[in-house]
């Protein structure tokens, strides 16, 4: 049957206005009816549109039905058998896969003859298809939208054929009013109209065209029915790059042009839709300026420079389209639909500021959420701590990454270049609180970690002895110590941790510094009940130790602040140190723990970690020096009051209290150490002794166990390598005279000794290949990234050296290191001047420190070896304890196994 287009068209178009797109006399048949798409839409937009979908097809699924709202639709095995069965239609609906689009629409097209409008769903259909398509439409005179679309809607009408245009429950968006919209994108087209709403505007008819490579119903087909639709006064487009169907078109009516995809016109393939690529001449600004050019305006529209005229305007950005509309429509004196809906500023329903200082502008208070989320928000306030999702970690991790461009690790965001200029303290509190610590709780860590650094009595200081006397390094000598700090050693310092944290979680309390929080009601719960009581009270087995009382006291000396040890002194008797201990600890974490930047097991834990801290620097001094009341000579009060990490790590590898000047070197070695990121050696055995223990069951997990597992991990390798670049500066300088490394006026010729060395160095190398053997590596010279350069640098090593230098602080060992990588390549054995790497900066801050003593007798060459390890272990327990915290909390059992598939054997 030959049906008449409308007259003047170059080819046929059926649809005169934008009210005959989608009607209540419309009724549908959907190919694919049962697909996994069509199932979840077709309920929706068939309920909302009054029952307009007759039937479906699915091939061998005949009888059976897709239940709706409004009743159930019968699905037949195909077009002929529905129509035999007396459902009529009008308008067919493709969702088939893209090979199958053209046999669909050619069976529509061969069996119903009142055939009006197809609506094709599917994207990516071949273009010879949709060309055949094309045709079979034209010649039956059928219209067509699609393919790649979400079909349409009328707002008017109450209407959905297709896709999902509207959501879920489109009668929240598709609200009537004077505003059409044609988009190339269709979950867009639906958010344009809630955008729209905000501004007073409803919608006519909403059109999701398409973005294949072939579009069907097209802007210029768009434009005569917008034209002709009394209802609508001024239309919306989202317009993507590729092809020209947007030009020279006479629109008639005021439009609102949004053109996106600029960042698409270095594409060399498709991204998204597969027809939003650019040609030539169809990008994203070609298709800007035909817009302006059509609106008679001079640029595009911006907020705070709005360029509109009667017949439109061009954004670039959905959230602009709104405002306008409205200054567009202002012009010819013609008012919103209705009252605005809101408002299109950010309204966040959650907010977490994760610790950071935002501008006034950028802390956004949170508003109350739509139902039914905002009851699910609600529970979420009964949530303690964060929640992370458990997931296979090998090799992976939530703490620590390289960047593989600069070779610097980061933990929990934090470079460690940045961590070497922080206090020692807040890079021990990191690993478990994920922020920096402030002043405040950097003072009660080192109250915390003193308490435990002293071993008089404790078996402990007999097992670290007895490793050392055995010839251990200094790792197994803090793992016999580690061994030791079990599950049983912490058990009641845990157990006060999760009864503190079970009174106070839903007290109110956010800043666990806070001592003006009123805690009378808890102290109510406590008195009432004798057992929790007596768990924070001393016993008899508490009476003959002093540190609870001096720990107290310190505190009170460094004007630290804590809501719980507050808390502790309202029960009105002595408490035992490991309720001080887990209130120190909750006072450092109770603020993440709150913002749910950590997880309760995190905040748990920590006693134990701090526990671990400072048994392990404890077991690095050697038992002579433990002392009742006193270490190396320090008396407690004095450790205990006004000590930092950084004194008691100096005072563990050279038995004294370090200057300013002698604890900032310390500070900067530690910190550049703490991390290589989850793939080293160290981190490894932390990872997998977590492994073996299961973090599934978290509970059994032996936190000691997997310090004992980095300890392990870790040996003149990986670790005591460190001694290699001091090594080479101890011969470098022999019989120098050098009695100060950080006065500049030392003295000595360093160009000259580079130079010599270098002309040495070559006479060897040059041997060495006449024999065909080996040549020694220079430690701190060259690394595998950093080369190839006329001049090169590590990074890691100019960022120190920069610092260094801004402070007007020298270093003779550095010094000679620079002149050393200039001298090899001036001599020829280099092709290009080497980087001096991170690990001669280490070797000549840490030689730096101890040169005095190395030269005055009162430290040997073994000395300085074991001094060098022990400094890297100081570091590297840090980062182990990120990464153990993080697999506790993520990982799952035994996931860092190596599968059978991947090992191999060797003969």
């Amino acid at each position: 049957m030959h049906k008449q287009g409308i007259e003047g068209f170059p080819y046929y178009l059926g649809i005169r206005s934008l009210g005959e797109i989608a009607t209540r006399e419309d009724r549908v048949c959907v190919l694919n009816i049962l697909g996994g798409e069509s199932r979840l839409v077709t309920p929706t937009s068939h309920a909302f549109s009054g029952g307009n979908v007759v039937f479906g097809t699915s091939p061998g699924r005949a009888g059976s039905v897709l239940k709706t709202p409004v009743g159930d639709i019968p699905v037949f095995n195909n077009v002929r058998e529905g129509l035999d069965d007396g459902h009529d239609f009008n308008v067919g609906v493709v969702y088939l896969p893209p090979s199958g689009v053209r046999d669909g629409v050619a069976e529509l097209v061969r069996v119903n003859e009142r055939l009006a409008k197809i609506v094709i769903i599917t994207e990516k259909i071949a273009v010879h298809d949709a060309r055949e398509i094309r045709a079979m439409a034209q010649a039956n005179g059928i219209d067509i939208v699609g393919g790649n679309c979400l079909g349409v809607a009328d707002s008017w009408n109450r209407v959905r054929i297709g896709g999902a245009l509207g959501g879920d429950h489109p009668e929240e968006s598709l609200l009537k009013g004077s505003i059409s919209i044609f988009s190339n994108s269709g979950g867009f087209t639906t958010t344009i109209a809630q955008y729209l709403a905000t501004e007073g505007w409803g919608t006519t008819t909403l059109i999701s065209s398409g973005k294949d490579v072939y579009i069907h119903y097209s802007a210029r087909d768009f434009a005569h029915a917008l034209k002709a639709d009394d209802r609508t006064k001024a239309a919306v487009l989202y317009v993507e790059p590729g092809g020209y169907y947007e030009r020279d078109v006479d629109f008639s009516k005021p439009v609102v042009a949004c053109v996106v995809g600029r960042w698409k016109s270095k594409l060399t393939r498709a991204v998204g839709h597969a027809g939003a690529m650019a040609g030539s001449g169809d990008s994203a600004e070609d298709k800007e300026s035909w817009f302006v050019e059509a609106f008679g305006v001079d640029r595009l529209y911006v907020p705070g420079n709005p360029a509109v005229s009667r017949k439109g305007a061009v954004v670039t950005n959905i959230a602009d389209i709104p405002a306008a509309l409205t200054a567009v429509m202002k012009l010819s004196k013609v008012d919103p639909d209705f009252a605005s809906t809101g408002g299109l500023s950010l309204k966040p329903w959650l907010v977490n500021d994760r610790g950071l200082a935002l501008p006034a502008n950028l802390a956004l208070p949170p508003v109350r959420a739509a139902a039914p989320y905002d009851e699910q928000i609600e529970a979420l306030k009964d949530q303690v701590g964060a929640v992370v999702a458990r997931q296979n970690m090998k090799d992976k991790s939530g703490a620590s990454v390289m960047n593989p461009k600069t070779q610097v690790t980061s933990v929990h965001g934090h470079s460690v270049l940045d961590l070497a200029l922080e206090p020692l303290e807040a890079n021990f509190a990191l690993p478990l609180v994920h922020e920096i610590a402030t002043e405040n709780d950097r003072a009660l860590l080192d109250i915390a970690v003193a308490a435990e650094v002293n071993l008089t009595g404790d078996p402990i200081l007999v097992a670290c002895d007895a490793a050392r006397e055995a010839g251990n390094a200094p790792n197994a000598v803090m793992a016999a110590a580690a061994a030791i700090v079990g599950p049983n050693r912490v058990e009641r310092a845990l157990a006060c941790t999760d009864m503190l944290i079970e009174l106070f979680c839903h007290s109110g309390l956010l800043d666990g510094r806070d001592e003006t929080f009123d805690t009378s009601a808890i102290a109510v719960a406590i008195a009432i009940n004798e057992e929790f009581r007596a768990l924070f009270l001393a016993g008899p087995e508490d009476a003959e130790d002093p540190r609870p009382e001096a720990m107290l006291a310190a505190v009170k000396a460094r004007g630290g602040k804590s809501a719980f040890l507050k808390f502790l002194d309202t029960l009105g008797e002595p408490v035992n140190r490991d309720a001080i201990l887990a209130a120190i600890a909750l006072t450092i974490s109770w603020g993440p723990l709150m913002r749910k930047r950590i997880t309760r097991l995190t905040a748990r834990t920590l006693p134990w970690h701090l526990r671990l801290y400072g048994v392990m620097i404890g077991a690095t001094i050697p038992g002579e020096h433990h002392k009742p009341g006193s270490l190396c000579g320090i008396p407690r009060e004095e450790r205990f009051s006004t000590w930092t990490m950084a004194d008691l790590c100096f005072l563990a590898i050279t038995g004294k209290k370090p200057t300013a000047d002698e604890a900032l070197p310390l500070q900067i070695l530690v910190g550049l150490l703490i991390s290589n990121g989850p793939g080293s050696i160290s981190a490894q055995g932390a990872k997998g002794a977590v492994a073996a223990d299961g973090p599934q069951t978290p509970q059994r997990v032996q936190i000691n166990k997997a310090m004992l597992g980095f300890l392990s991990h870790c040996g003149y390798s990986h670790g005591g390598n460190g001694f290699e670049g001091m090594a080479f500066l101890l011969d470098r300088f022999a019989g120098t005279g050098l009695k100060d490394p950080v006065d500049p006026n030392h003295g000595l010729d360093l160009k000259q000794m580079a130079r010599d060395f270098a002309t040495e160095y070559k006479r060897e190398k040059a041997s060495a290949k006449e024999i065909g053997a080996e040549v020694r590596a220079l430690p701190g010279v060259h690394h595998p990234v950093f080369k190839g350069q006329p001049v090169n640098f590590d990074p890691r090593e100019r960022f120190v050296a920069q610092f260094l230098d801004e402070r007007g602080d020298y270093n003779a060992f550095h010094d000679f290191y620079c002149e050393l990588v200039k001298a090899l390549y001036d001599t020829g054995v280099s092709r290009y001047v080497f980087c001096v790497n991170v690990d001669a900066v280490i070797a000549a801050l840490l030689l730096a420190l101890l040169w005095r003593d190395f030269q005055s007798g009162s430290l040997a060459r073994r000395d300085l070896e074991n001094a060098a390890f022990t400094v890297f272990l100081y570091g590297r327990v840090i980062g182990s304890a990120a990464e153990i915290d993080d697999h506790l909390n993520r990982g799952r059992n035994m996931d860092t196994r190596t599968p059978a598939s991947a090992c191999a054997h060797v003969v």
